[in-house]
């Protein structure tokens, strides 16, 4: 009976992160990374963090030979040119066409037609997970520019969870969604992370970061996205949580964050990792 009530104590998502983040460790997967200069860094060292091996790697001619060496692929728009859509495009097609999972992260599309463009015609290449925040997700799902911040978002995360859950639906793809609860759905089945704090919003890129946590789990897990998804919002925002112990600003948050993520341990995910169902 003590066995059973143990078993039944267990946090079942705490234990699905910390399958994600142990394997995650063990195998080290190539992450490619095709994103805006800004985010480069800390995407970089959030990935090195977790046990992931980055790579930024994103000139089209570098597509054929180095894409196929990947475990998945991760696409961020957040500055985008004409120069860098062609090398996207090419990534996210070769990935589909080796069964591997690529990640799109639609950083500000709401911003121009231009981006906006890119965006839907990168959806038709299939990504496995969109990334984006409310505002975001919003603009993807209504195909329409407006109101903008950038990459900031002028909507909460549960303000975008029916957009969200209608173009996972037209896409086939999982939609995350980041805010101060960071929501997953497949179109149907919706889950919440609420881990993370507020001030991880004054660090910049830390979305485009949770991205790359997301491909690199999904790298571990091709055929349960979904739950590798949610996992890594969690995963990110307990490191978050435990950063913000020692934090005294964004900068710092930022350092204590990344070191956190290297330090978690299995106690500490199953005891702290929170993610309830919505749906």
């Amino acid at each position: 009976m003590a066995d059973q009530k143990q078993q039944e104590d267990i946090n079942p998502w705490g234990l699905k992160s910390w399958t994600y983040l142990s394997s995650l460790r063990q195998q080290s997967p190539l992450i490619q990374c095709i994103t805006n200069f800004v985010s480069m860094d800390i995407m970089a060292n959030t990935l090195l963090a977790a046990g992931a091996s980055p790579a930024m790697v994103h000139s089209i001619l570098e597509i054929p030979d180095f894409t196929p060496h990947a475990k998945s692929v991760l696409i961020n728009v957040g500055t985008l040119t004409p120069d860098w859509l062609p090398a996207m495009k090419a990534a996210a097609g070769l990935a589909n066409q080796l069964g591997k999972p690529w990640v799109l992260d639609p950083a500000a599309v709401g911003a121009s037609s231009f981006r906006l463009k890119a965006c839907l015609e990168l959806i038709e290449l299939k990504p496995t997970v969109i990334r984006g925040n409310g505002s975001e997700i919003i603009a993807l799902s209504m195909a329409s520019i407006g109101s903008t911040k950038g990459a900031d978002s002028l909507h909460e995360s549960s303000d975008a969870v029916e957009s969200a859950k209608s173009l996972a639906k037209s896409s086939g793809s999982i939609v995350a969604i980041s805010g101060s609860v960071d929501f997953v759905t497949d179109g149907e089945r919706v889950v919440g992370a609420h881990n993370g704090v507020p001030m991880m919003q004054k660090i910049t890129a830390s979305g485009c970061s949770v991205t790359a946590l997301i491909a690199a789990f999904v790298a571990i897990d091709p055929t349960h996205a979904f739950e590798a998804t949610a996992s890594a919002f969690s995963v990110f925002g307990l490191a978050g949580d435990i950063g913000m112990e020692l934090a005294k600003g964004p900068a710092s948050l930022r350092m204590h964050l990344i070191d956190s993520l290297h330090r978690l341990d299995q106690d500490t995910v199953l005891d702290r990792v929170t993610i309830t169902n919505f749906s």
